[in-house]
């Protein structure tokens, strides 16, 4: 009898372990594929997206199984409609303001040495001290 009770206690603890790895794995795993698979359905003309390789790009042509993407001017490639990895969002205009004016830590405009703003007053030209 005791044989009995342990064995069925062994069994509903791999039923439990096969719950457990299907709600932290399969589970997880099968809802990422549908969402790349509704992804992949909806890429329409001018969308930009990164491929699987990498390769950011616009979207200029859709074919069945094919996307063709241009990655620079006059630079078209073909993929597969599977390789997408994702649509790339647009920057928010506030970012790419950031990131145009460069800051040092205390959030100054820094100034390259070859900027015409960036010379003092007191500093003089070569022109003027040759003459």
């Amino acid at each position: 009898m005791i044989a009995a009770s342990s064995g069925s206690s062994f069994f509903l603890i791999i039923i439990v372990a096969f719950a457990v790895l299907w709600l932290v794995v399969v589970r997880p795993q099968k809802r990422r594929q549908s969402q790349q698979q509704q992804m992949v359905s909806e890429l329409r003309v001018g969308d930009e997206v990164l491929t699987a390789g990498g390769i950011y790009g616009t979207i200029s042509r859709v074919d069945d199984d094919q996307i063709t993407v241009e990655i620079a001017p006059k630079t078209e490639v073909r993929v597969a409609r599977r390789a997408i990895a994702g649509v790339t969002s647009e920057p928010d205009p506030a970012e790419e303001r950031e990131s145009e004016e460069p800051q040092d830590d205390d959030g100054e405009r820094w100034q390259s040495a070859f900027d015409e703003q960036g010379s003092e007053a007191g500093d003089t030209s070569t022109e003027e001290k040759r003459g």
